[in-house]
């Protein structure tokens, strides 16, 4: 079994419970790959270098300034300092973007109904199959973020969840996978502000519901895009929970039916 692990949201930006998760994480049996997102502390820089982030349905549009803040922190700070503290911790980690190795490529989005600028969307049968197998058998952890290229020398933006779903589908050829969203919340919840109103299964039929009723927005809706896509195509467990529970149970089961 491969562990395709995304990690995202508040943990990122607080270094006790990142360096909890990732001990949890060195702690996975077998072949893992991490993909982290960073949008918080993007947003961050992007607000002290003047720029005001925006965000369409939880995807950010990234002009030229605002790709060249984002492959600096996904790519660069965020990326490097999960790799060091990996390594700190005896897992041989290799940080990567889209472009290394031709991981992911993508295609720019159409500029029609929106313009997201420099954003990628990803087939997840283009995902560089071959690449990770050969990280894997050398024991190597691949750690993945959120910026891909278009094959023809442009980096593009792409959504965390989007690549972590792209890397499970990739992956799945080699072995079994089992995807795990990670972030600060215990899994989808009607409430969000009631840890006790987790859903324990979201399905294609009730995601459109839950859509419709207004209770899962924002970043939460690729998310579940993407889960729902990466069980359609065959991984074998998506589940969504919060980080410190990742060698637990609970969360959010992700089933197309």
């Amino acid at each position: 079994m491969i562990n395709v692990v995304k990690i995202g949201g508040n943990v990122i930006d607080d270094p006790q419970a990142l360096d909890a998760f990732l001990m949890d994480f060195v702690a996975l049996e077998g072949p893992k790959i991490l993909v982290h997102g960073g949008g918080k502390e993007a947003s961050r820089l992007s607000k002290e270098m003047g720029l005001t982030p925006t965000m369409i349905e939880g995807r950010r549009v990234t002009d030229a300034h605002t790709l060249g803040i984002v492959t600096m922190v996904y790519a660069g700070l965020i990326n490097k300092r999960i790799v060091a503290k990996l390594q700190a911790l005896g897992c041989d980690a290799v940080g990567l973007t889209g472009a290394d190795g031709n991981l992911i490529p993508a295609t720019r989005r159409p500029a029609k109904p929106v313009d997201y600028g420099f954003v990628g969307d990803i087939n997840p049968a283009l995902v560089n199959t071959e690449f990770i197998a050969s990280l894997l058998d050398r024991g190597r952890v691949p750690v993945c973020c959120a910026i891909c290229h278009d094959t023809q020398g442009t980096l593009l933006n792409c959504n965390a969840d989007s690549v972590a779903g792209a890397v499970a589908i990739g992956a799945s050829p080699i072995a079994p996978v089992r995807l795990t969203y990670c972030f600060e919340k215990p899994g989808v919840m009607t409430d969000v502000d009631d840890e006790r109103s987790v859903i324990p299964l979201v399905t294609a039929a009730s995601f459109r519901q839950l859509k419709e009723d207004g209770i899962v927005a924002s970043g939460m809706i690729p998310k579940l895009q993407n889960a729902l896509l990466s069980a359609e195509a065959g991984v074998e467990e998506v589940r969504i929970c919060r980080a410190s529970d990742l060698r637990d149970d609970g969360g959010t089961i992700i089933r197309m039916e």
